[in-house]
């Protein structure tokens, strides 16, 4: 599973140096609404909105105390550098500009990007998931965390083994998850496609990339994955060749411990989206305090 960098796009702007949230003052469904507004009007941006939320959220480490979506950090180009994050410097925080500009100071990108989650996953068909408000921006980069803290796709020998597995554990267990919670926020991957101009790999997990469901954990299961022969990274299609897995996905239903909540997803779409609903809501609050719980729709 070798490990593959993302070429990181050029950013050569960091967007504004910040503002804090103050919740009373803040119409947090009409923020939703305008971000609904973006989804609405095309479908596919969805997707891009949900991964904004949690690469800003998924850098937490529990011992360090740092990271996490707080304080809104990958605004600033330093973090939008980072491997993982390749493309969201020109797609979901240019999208979301408009919307922090029309609220200013009395809503942080932090607020905004994490709020921006959850309004797509409910856009796209998924649960409406808790969410609360008052995180305060960081004012520079130096509250960026180092790269590598995110997934990646494939590490160790190329293609799906047990690396893949000990990569995910490790990196989900930093930020305090569990097995379950591992696999139920890989569900995620019903929505969305990957780029070769972004993560270097390419196509959809699902036929119906702009809708929430468990289709994602039934794939998984039921279609025979097959290396695909390309010249991009090592990745899996169906026989039909439309659709695609990465080895960190196919290493779900290989290890025994993950594929227990595979088998649970794929038969209980309730209970994913009950699973889904808390492990998001944890992931976006993350190393945050003083939040406040928001009714945002």
């Amino acid at each position: 599973a070798a490990s593959v960098p993302a070429t990181a796009n050029a950013i050569s702007w960091p967007f504004g140096g910040g503002g804090g949230s103050t919740a009373t003052s803040t119409d947090y469904k009409a923020v939703a609404d305008d971000i609904a507004a973006i989804i609405k009007g095309d479908p596919d941006k969805g997707p891009t909105l949900v991964r904004l939320a949690w690469h800003s959220s998924g850098t937490y480490d529990k011992m360090s105390k740092d990271g996490g979506s707080g304080g809104g950090t990958i605004r600033f180009k330093e973090e939008l550098a980072h491997g993982g994050n390749a493309g969201l410097g020109d797609t979901a925080v240019v999208w979301m500009e408009d919307v922090k500009k029309k609220y200013g100071d009395s809503l942080s990108y932090a607020d905004l990007y994490t709020l921006g989650g959850v309004v797509a996953i409910k856009e796209l068909g998924g649960p409406k998931i808790t969410w609360s408000s008052g995180r305060v921006d960081a004012l520079d980069p130096s509250a960026v965390t180092p790269d590598g803290r995110l997934p990646n796709a494939d590490v160790g020998p190329s293609g799906s083994d047990p690396d893949d597995a000990a990569h995910l554990r490790t990196i989900f267990n930093r930020m305090g998850f569990d097995d379950q919670e591992i696999v139920a926020l890989s569900g995620a991957h019903a929505l969305g496609r990957c780029h070769t101009t972004a993560s270097g790999y390419d196509g959809p997990w699902t036929p119906l990339p702009t809708t929430f469901n468990n289709l994602y954990f039934s794939l998984l299961k039921q279609v025979n994955w097959t290396k695909r022969d390309w010249s991009g990274p090592f990745q899996y299609e169906d026989d039909g060749k439309k659709l695609m897995m990465l080895p960190s996905d196919l290493v779900l239903i290989q290890d025994d411990k993950f594929k227990k909540y595979v088998d649970l997803y794929a038969g209980d779409q309730s209970k994913f989206f009950e699973d889904f609903s808390k492990a998001f809501n944890k992931l976006e609050e993350l190393g945050t305090t003083n939040l406040k719980d928001t009714e945002w729709a």
